[in-house]
């Protein structure tokens, strides 16, 4: 039986090992449970520390005698509460919570269903060449818990998702940013757009006068939001149309420049000089513009990192160039939003690779790019009878694979000079792929074979 001083790690994925380092490191008692099969290096890590441990399943007699229960972000507490009533919202808490609780850093946390990996990026690299000492960590690549458990970093930067943020208890961003909110994992927050908003703006539940929230005020989702929420933080509203009020921080675009006065600070920037492209990434660097002079960050640093800065993997990635023809990896477009934006930013006929976990999306928004500019649509997934029956009215050409080696195939085939082939699949890989990286990385092994 499990001491009541322990905590209980509930999945073994790159969050449950991160708070598994760091519980150790921290001499807290732990039990780890993953419902799936634990990997060979948690397990040697496991043994190493003698740490007791069950893979395959959940056995919640053991489980409900620890004292709180850190969820990966594929695991709700509504699960967890299913089989133990007993616990309630603070005996359940997300991984950056249980990080949080280990670090003074200055925190900077981005979450929003589009754009926020991008946006995180940017900000790191702006912060990071002007000799800042940050880590970056959150929902890609480390987790939080993992960083703070290896590193002493003065500031953080944080992708955050919806899924972390639902089970916060006292995390306090000193900086928060929300750069969209479009439907996006509505299986999880029960079909319903307002409850997936709520969650986004969890960011901001612990934030006081002393913080700042950065919103998109071309979200009208957030915009809507904001009209019955209360707002404890400073309030700084970007991408608005050239706004009148002198006297407020501001960040705006005009005349292909991005114009921003933060603390009275002006910079401009024509956006010809962005390193990155497309409506989206102009969004994405007004943000990070506007964190950046925040941060009292020096324009000409400011310029220099935006002109530098390189894009990150399976995000609009323009990879490879074959007989004319442009390859783009966009594999981490999960959401009908990010498929909008690859559409709308790709200036040539598309062969569009679409498909895999369908997670209740709205196509109708994509049907003017689609006609407009796709030419061939080729389906990747296990089923792809939704996407075919939608798109089948407004495209000629549409096939089905199941596989990448046939959907690459294909689209080699489709594809003439200066047309463009774009993997964007607006669903999540899990029915092919471990993940979007091994789909997209799938993909460009599949075109450097053509």
């Amino acid at each position: 039986m499990i001491n009541k001083r322990m905590i209980t790690i509930l999945g073994s994925g790159l969050s449950g090992y991160g708070a598994l380092k760091l519980a150790v490191k921290k001499n807290i008692s732990v039990f780890l449970s993953d419902n799936s099969k634990i990997s060979d290096k948690t397990k040697e890590f496991l043994l190493k520390n003698n740490i007791k441990f069950e893979e395959n399943g959940h056995n919640w007699n053991i489980i409900s005698d620890s004292k709180e229960i850190i969820i990966s972000p594929g695991i709700s507490a509504k699960f967890v509460r299913k089989h133990i009533p007993s616990f309630n919202k603070k005996n359940i808490l997300s991984e950056i919570e249980f990080a949080s609780r280990f670090t003074n850093s200055f925190i900077i946390a981005i979450t929003g269903s589009n754009g926020k990996t991008t946006t995180s990026f940017l900000i790191y690299h702006i912060l990071k060449s002007s000799g800042f000492n940050v880590g970056i960590a959150g929902n890609m690549g480390k987790s939080f818990s993992e960083s703070v458990a290896d590193n002493k970093y003065e500031y953080y930067v944080l992708e955050v998702s919806s899924f972390q943020l639902d089970d916060i208890i006292n995390f306090k961003p000193n900086i928060s940013v929300i750069t969209n909110i479009s439907a996006d994992h509505l299986d999880r927050y029960d079909n319903s757009i307002s409850n997936y908003i709520n969650s986004k703006f969890r960011i901001i539940k612990n934030q006081s006068l002393d913080n700042k929230l950065i919103l998109n005020g071309k979200c009208k989702n957030s915009m809507h939001h904001l009209k019955s929420t209360h707002i404890k933080s400073q309030l700084i509203i970007i991408n608005q149309s050239n706004p009148k009020n002198k006297k407020s921080n501001k960040i705006f675009l005009e005349e292909n420049k991005i114009k921003s006065i933060i603390n009275n600070n002006k910079l401009v920037m024509d956006i010809n000089n962005l390193s990155i492209q497309g409506n989206h990434n102009i969004q994405n660097t007004m943000a990070a513009i506007c964190v950046s002079q925040l941060l009292n960050i020096s324009n000409d640093s400011i310029k220099e990192s935006l002109r530098t800065f390189k894009n990150i993997p399976h995000r609009l990635e323009h990879f490879l160039t074959i007989q004319k023809v442009k390859y783009i990896n966009d594999s981490k477009a999960t959401n009908i939003n990010s498929v909008y934006y690859a559409l709308e930013s790709v200036k040539t006929q598309i062969v569009w690779i679409v498909g895999g976990v369908d997670k209740g999306n709205d196509y109708n928004e994509l049907i003017p790019l689609v006609k407009n500019k796709v030419k061939a649509i080729i389906c990747l997934g296990k089923d792809n009878s939704i996407p075919i029956n939608f798109f089948s009215s407004y495209c000629e050409l549409i096939v089905s694979t199941n596989n990448m080696r046939d959907a690459v195939q294909s689209a080699y085939e489709f594809a003439k000079q200066s047309d463009t082939v774009l993997l964007s699949p607006a669903c999540s890989s899990f029915d092919l792929f471990k993940n979007y990286e091994e789909r997209g990385n799938k993909f460009k092994e599949e075109v450097r074979k053509l």
